[in-house]
């Protein structure tokens, strides 16, 4: 009975082996581990109990001390200098040219504090620009207007959407524009103010405000693009080679589509509600701009959407080809023990070791059991494959 125990272990241990196998294919097909969303907006726990009104900084602070830059111009004039003090900038409130305040910081409540006095913003809307958490929105107040939207931008380094508030106050003829960090993508308007002759120097403030809603609104197809490009190289590789980092770069991309999404989304309504609204400080000429750029919010959005479809597919097709693999798999080692079925009851006869077993005392007996297994083995593979289930 000694060989019909050892076939036994053997046929035991191959079982386990294939067992081991399978268990280890399953583990290395973990989709993912669930991962938390993080919050878009900035955490408001400091700000429960306050008054209405109480001006704090709700969010990360992205510089050291706040810069204050004027621009100052019109058709013949242009003055452009960074100044100390808000007061320096309440002095260009009663000049007939178009003043741009560019405040870089709204973590100093001081200056916050002084640019409400000087130019009469209620507390409300101050405390709006200092949380930059908040969605785009417009709110109309007798003098002013206030606009707030999400300047996006590209990391190329990190490869990773940077979103920061931007916080437009149009005056009668000035904007005050309030940014988290120093460094914006309003350059390109800096140098057509600094070219004289061209359109924008003859207009308003509302032309600014228009202007500077614009390039942010360009530069969200910038980072379509980009994200465009992302998601044709994860078709790629869902075509050639899945995998779990595969999966963890399709969840990357959809959370940076929402954002773009809860960014572009107010913003329609806000330009929308810009053009639409019966306002003393836009211009009838400059409605036709706004129109402009409500369409392009709108050609956004379709993107967006069109671009979250393909990245739902790419998900399914992921999970499709992680079972096909699977099966592929499956169909592998069942074939593998399909075959050694016949040959394990092969050995296990001729393991039971009786004493009146003829073909034990065969001279070719064991030759003649390796033939009959090597063609029965060779016979299951051929048919497996005329089956085509190899």
């Amino acid at each position: 009975m000694g060989n019909k125990g050892i076939s036994v272990c053997c046929h035991t241990s191959r079982v386990a082996a294939l067992r081991v196998a399978v268990r280890r294919l399953a583990a290395s097909l973990v989709i993912y581990e669930v991962v938390p969303m993080p919050i878009f907006d900035a955490p408001r726990t400091g700000k429960i109990g306050l008054p209405p009104g109480t001006l704090m900084h709700v969010g990360q602070r992205k510089v050291e001390h706040t810069r204050i830059t004027i621009i100052d111009y019109d058709e013949d004039h242009l003055e452009e200098k960074e100044v100390t003090s808000v007061e320096e900038c309440a002095s260009y409130l009663g000049k007939s040219s178009t003043t741009w305040i560019n405040i870089d910081g709204v973590h100093d409540m001081e200056i916050m504090e002084k640019i409400g006095q000087h130019f009469g913003i209620h507390p409300l809307v101050l405390e709006d620009i200092a949380d930059t958490g908040h969605r785009p929105k417009m709110e109309v107040h007798d003098d002013y207007l206030l606009i707030i939207l999400k300047m996006l931008s590209f990391d190329d380094i990190r490869h990773r959407i940077v979103a920061e508030q931007v916080s437009l106050l149009l005056l009668k003829n000035a904007v005050i524009c309030f940014l988290e960090d120093v460094g914006d993508i309003f350059d390109p308007i800096r140098e057509r103010i600094r070219a004289k002759g061209l359109h924008i120097r003859n207009r308003g403030p509302d032309y600014l405000a228009y202007a500077m809603m614009d390039i942010v609104v360009d530069y969200y197809f910038t980072i379509l693009e980009k994200l465009g490009e992302r998601i044709e190289e994860l078709e790629d590789k869902l075509e050639t080679n899945p995998s779990q980092s595969t999966l963890r770069d399709i969840r990357d991309t959809k959370r940076e589509m929402i954002l773009l999404r809860r960014s572009v989304w107010p913003l329609r309504e806000v330009i929308g509600g810009l053009e639409k609204a019966e306002l003393s400080l836009i211009q009838e000429s400059t409605r036709i701009f706004l129109r402009d750029v409500y369409d392009h919010t709108i050609q956004v959005m379709d993107t967006i959407e069109s671009d979250r479809d393909i990245l739902a597919g790419m998900v399914d097709l992921y999970l499709s080809a992680i079972s096909n693999r699977m099966n592929e798999v499956m169909k592998v080692l069942t074939v593998i023990a399909t075959i050694f079925i016949p040959l394990t009851f092969l050995a296990g006869v001729y393991g039971m070791n009786f004493q009146h077993m003829p073909e034990l005392g065969w001279k070719w007996g064991y030759p003649a059991l390796w033939v009959v297994m090597t063609v029965v083995a060779v016979f299951m593979l051929f048919y497996f494959k005329r089956k085509k289930w190899l």
